[in-house]
Parts: C-alpha cells; structure tokens; sequence
C-alpha cells in the first residue's frame, strides 16, 4: 500500500481554550487504488469538496460531509472508521462509500451516526455499535451489498434501507444486543425495505390486549418496525429469538402452542396471527432460535406464542425428508396425491427467508424439488444445498379453493 499526501487545508481552531485541528476538503481530493490518505483530525467535506475514495480512507476522528462522497465502481475504495477516541459521522449530503470497515475500541458505542451513508459493497462491523436512532440517521446498502461480522459488538442501533437485494440480513440491534431479521423479497429488484428493531414495549397505540383468539401471548419486550417502501409483494419474514431479550416462557415447549410472527394491524387495530415456522440456530450464535413465515403486511412485528395451528383434512400426503444421494429413496421432495391438483405452486426457502426453489404444476415425476437451487442471487442453479432444514409453501386449487400448505422440510446430504 503506497500512502500518499494530498494537498487539503488543516486549520487550528481555538474551542474554549483547546487547539483543535481540522482536516478540511473544498476541493477535488482523490484518492486513487493502492493508495492510502490517513486524517487524525475532524474531516470536513465542504459545499464545494469532492471525495472520491478509489483506495483506502482511514478517520480516527469525527467526519463530516456536505459535498460529494463516491467512487467508482470498478476500484474496491474501503473508508475505515477507527480509533480510540468517540467518531460522529455527519452531514447535510448523503456519503456514497463502497467499503466500510468499523472498528473503534474507545466503548460500546463509539459511533454516533448523524447523516445518511450508502453502501455500495460491503460493511465489516468489527468494533463498535453504530447509533443511528439518538442522531437521527440512516445506513442505506444498495443493490448487492451486504456486510459481515456484525454481532453483539457491532451492529447499527437504528434504520437500516435495503435496496434491489433479493435477500438480506438486516444488521439491527439495541442497547447491546444484535437481533436481526431477515427478508426474501421476490423477484423485483426495485423492492425497497426499512427496517429498526426495539428492544422495549410497543407502546400504549399497539395494546398486547387487542389480538386475534389464536395469539396467546404477545412477547412485550421487543419488537421490529418493517416498512415497505417501494414494491406491493409480499416477503418471506424470519425473526430471531434470543435469551438476552426475548421472554423465558417464549423458549418453553407445550405440545398445544407454537410460536409465530405476529403483526399490528392498522386497519383492524389488533395483533395479528401470520403463522410461523421455529428452528433451532446453531450454538455460538448471538440468537438461539428463527421463526419464519410469509407475512400479509407491513409494520410492527414481534413474537407470540399461539395455539397450534390443525392441518386441514386433506388427501394429499407431504413426505418432508429428501435426501438426494441416488439410491431411489427419498431422492425428491413428493407430494403423494398432488397430481390431482395440477393448478399448484411450490416455494422452498432456507432458513434465512432465502427462496432457493420455484416451481408452478408440481408434480408426483418429473417437476420435483430434487435438493437442488433453481437458481438465486445467493445459491447457483443446479448446485446441491447443504444439509438442514427449510421452508416449504404449497398452494392449490381444490374446487375453486385456494389452499396452503407451510411446514418444514429436512434435507440430508448423505452422498
């Protein structure tokens, strides 16, 4: 890495008594690949600087923009925020970063999120919650970008925007704690999703009292606000569970209850029941538990504990176990009964909310869900899944009857 020294105005300031040196840019300041320019001081991006990150921009201080911030997209610039000492990210212009690294070891909370920022690539959440909610700002990723590494040590504390990704973690937490939630969000790459999640009651406007019959009980003690803010489809929605934040009754097992996602109706006024699937994460996560479903709305969504739901009569049988290894046995996915009913759709997700199969006439020979992608952002077509459990949807005309099936199904790559 060659680090380079750009010409840029540094003036010292005299605050109550203190010599406080700026960093301040009205100009064109480029920093090109392989190349590094390093600032100790406030940076201040003025009306009329112009940023562009094409190598590595690293702030030990707080940093300001009410200019221009990019790059372009065929370099990999990477702005790092680190240091020792608390950094406020500000700004009347949003900043347009590819790469962000966050690692500053001075507390908890050491970033104090003020402004807009885009991701065009991808964040590494090192060291550090980010605090957006108490300053009133905003991390946006765009179209494939995602992050990595966030935890309990790093996450954003407030909105997070996702743009055009088809599938997504959302990076959110409170307080100290990382609970993110994750999204599937159909074909349409224009969609557009804000996301925060609470770690406190909804409040006396969403009363845990008004419900549907089937809730039984309403986790009180978190919730997360999802808003859809371009699109009309509906998302395949999985919440977390976790023993820091999450009621203790909410991990107790009763043969006549279930949990499942529930959603604050605007128009009815109550809770309502979008159903849910559980599975049980693997250990060392920050979370111990996922539910899963497709919701019907938007808004405030949180966890319940709801009578278990009674499978419809139905002539059908589901055999939820394939294990794709060549010996003819349980090699697909088969729906005993289902080539009654050719008008059908079948939908399989991980259990991240990630749609990995898509198929419409499913059928008892050849259209059958073989353990294999058919295709997504994430997973290539025609590449085997890895072992575990997912999410299935079925849907089929029965005499002009819509009907849906949900529920789980195990794969087990033994080959």
């Amino acid at each position: 890495m060659i680090k380079i020294y750009i010409k840029v105005i540094i003036v010292s300031i005299l605050i109550i008594g203190k010599l406080s040196a700026q960093t301040i840019n009205t100009g064109d300041l480029s920093i090109a690949p392989n190349t590094e320019f390093s600032t100790l001081f406030n940076f201040d991006n003025k009306t009329s600087g112009d940023l562009l990150i094409d190598g590595n921009f690293v702030a030990y201080a707080n940093f300001n923009n009410d200019g221009l911030v990019t790059y372009t997209n065929s370099s990999n610039g990477k702005t790092y925020f680190i240091g020792t000492q608390q950094q406020l990210i500000s700004g009347t212009q949003i900043a347009h970063f590819q790469n962000i690294i966050f690692e500053n070891t001075s507390e908890l909370v050491p970033f104090h999120l003020n402004t807009i920022v885009n991701i065009g690539k991808n964040v590494e959440f090192k060291k550090g919650i980010i605090d957006a909610d108490t300053y009133n700002g905003k991390m946006v990723f765009e179209q494939n970008a995602f992050h990595t590494d966030a935890s309990n040590l790093s996450f954003v504390d407030g909105k997070v925007e996702n743009v055009g990704n088809l599938d997504f973690e959302f990076p959110v937490g409170d307080q100290f704690y990382f609970r993110p939630s994750y999204h599937d969000k159909g074909a349409n790459t224009n969609n557009v999703y804000t996301t925060q999640y609470f770690f406190e009651n909804a409040g006396s406007l969403h009363p845990y009292t008004n419900k549907e019959e089937t809730i039984l009980s309403i986790d009180e003690a978190e919730y997360w606000n999802l808003t859809q803010d371009q699109g009309a489809e509906k998302i395949i929605l999985s919440l977390t569970l976790d023993t820091h934040t999450t009621p203790a009754s909410f991990f107790v097992e009763n043969p006549d209850t279930e949990l499942a996602i529930v959603r604050w109706d605007d128009t009815t006024l109550k809770w309502v029941n979008e159903g849910g699937k559980t599975t049980d994460l693997l250990t060392g996560a920050d979370y111990s538990k996922l539910v899963t479903t497709q919701v019907g709305g938007y808004g405030l969504f949180t966890i319940a504990i709801v009578k278990k739901t009674i499978t419809p009569d139905s002539d059908l049988i589901i055999y939820n176990a394939v294990s794709p290894n060549g010996d003819g046995i349980n090699d697909s996915f088969y729906i005993k009964g289902i080539d009654k009913y050719p008008d059908n759709h079948v939908e399989i997700y991980n259990r991240w909310g990630v749609k990995v199969y898509d198929a419409t006439s499913y059928n008892e020979n050849d259209v059958m869900f073989k353990g294999y992608s058919d295709g997504r952002s994430t997973v290539k077509r025609g590449e085997g899944l890895p072992a575990g459990t997912y999410f299935y949807v079925l849907k089929y005309n029965k005499n002009n009857t819509i009907i849906e099936n949900t529920g789980y199904l195990y794969i087990a790559n033994d080959k």
